[in-house]
């Protein structure tokens, strides 16, 4: 089904509160919508419970409160989702774009990616050993553009590359559910780290299996810390202060490139938010972390104090 409405969305994973880096991310792409005078979505990607404080959900909504960015539509569950994933799966394995893997992670290593037990093969795995669910990836020499990075090329290697869709405890990974979700909710544009940059193709290839066509996609680069390190949870990032909006928000927008101006550290959420709406400058992102870095470091005091 073709979506010629801008549709975009905001999906973090409930392991923590929300730190820098996200609100970046929710900034870029909240304005990417509002801009395009689209829609702007929140999806909550609570897929591994074993990896989720059960605050985390209830604080990140809290953040996007505090800092006026208010999803069009009713906020989605993933954990909420399993029967829509389930029936994915079976028909990516009843067409056979996926199959059962019994392979350990050090089976695989130990066979430079290849499957010893000859997995690929059609139902190769009997359904009651215990297995994974992985995509069978076709070769391919993909090209796609990406809105801000512009041309890119990436090498799929099948069966080397093959995704886990669902893994041998039960839960539903990223690169299933993602795809569910977007074709579901109709996402026309993803804005995401550059971190999953190199996924992109084999998630095109999901997408098509499917049956739809992926997304436009635009990869901004990722906040570091004054390590170098991509700023996560596991990276011990600091929560955002959410006494601190409109200061948040004003360095969110110097992180992408977009020179606000001091004067809106003195002003209010909505007016940060409508100056980056009236100003946003796609092309003024920064196209590395080190850029972006470069841009945030100076402003790290302001957000520690």
């Amino acid at each position: 089904m073709e979506h010629t409405r801008y549709r975009g969305r905001f999906a973090p994973s409930p392991t923590g509160p929300l730190h820098f880096g996200s609100l970046v991310t929710a900034v870029a792409t909240w304005l990417e919508a509002r801009v395009a005078n689209g829609e702007w979505l929140v999806r909550i990607e609570d897929l591994d419970p074993l990896r989720e404080p059960p605050e985390a959900t209830d604080q990140i909504l809290h953040s996007l409160d505090r800092h006026g960015l208010h999803s069009d539509e009713p906020i989605r569950f993933q954990s909420r989702r399993h029967s829509a994933y389930e029936t994915a799966i079976a028909a990516l394995l009843n067409n056979g774009k996926a199959y059962r893997c019994s392979c350990s992670r050090k089976q695989l290593q130990a066979h430079d990616g290849r499957h010893p037990g000859q997995c690929r093969t059609r139902n190769a795995v009997p359904e009651d050993t215990a297995h994974a669910i992985r995509f069978a990836l076709t070769d391919e020499d993909c090209q796609w553009q990406d809105l801000l990075l512009g041309p890119q090329r990436q090498i799929v290697r099948a069966e080397l590359d093959d995704p886990v869709l669902q893994r041998k405890e039960g839960f539903y990974a990223y690169q299933l559910a993602v795809a569910v979700d977007d074709i579901d909710q109709g996402i026309s544009h993803v804005v995401r780290g550059s971190d999953l940059l190199d996924m992109t193709a084999q998630q095109q290839q999901i997408f098509q299996a499917l049956g739809a066509n992926a997304p436009k996609w635009l990869h901004i680069p990722v906040i570091l810390n004054n390590q170098g390190q991509k700023l996560s949870k596991q990276n011990h990032a600091p929560a955002l202060d959410d006494s601190k909006p409109t200061t948040n928000l004003v360095h969110a927008l110097t992180a992408l490139g977009q020179h606000p101006p001091e004067h809106l550290f003195n002003t209010t959420v909505h007016d940060v938010l409508a100056w980056g709406r009236a100003h946003w400058q796609r092309t003024a992102i920064p196209l590395t972390s080190q850029q972006a870095h470069g841009i945030t470091s100076s402003t790290q005091s302001h957000l520690d104090h």
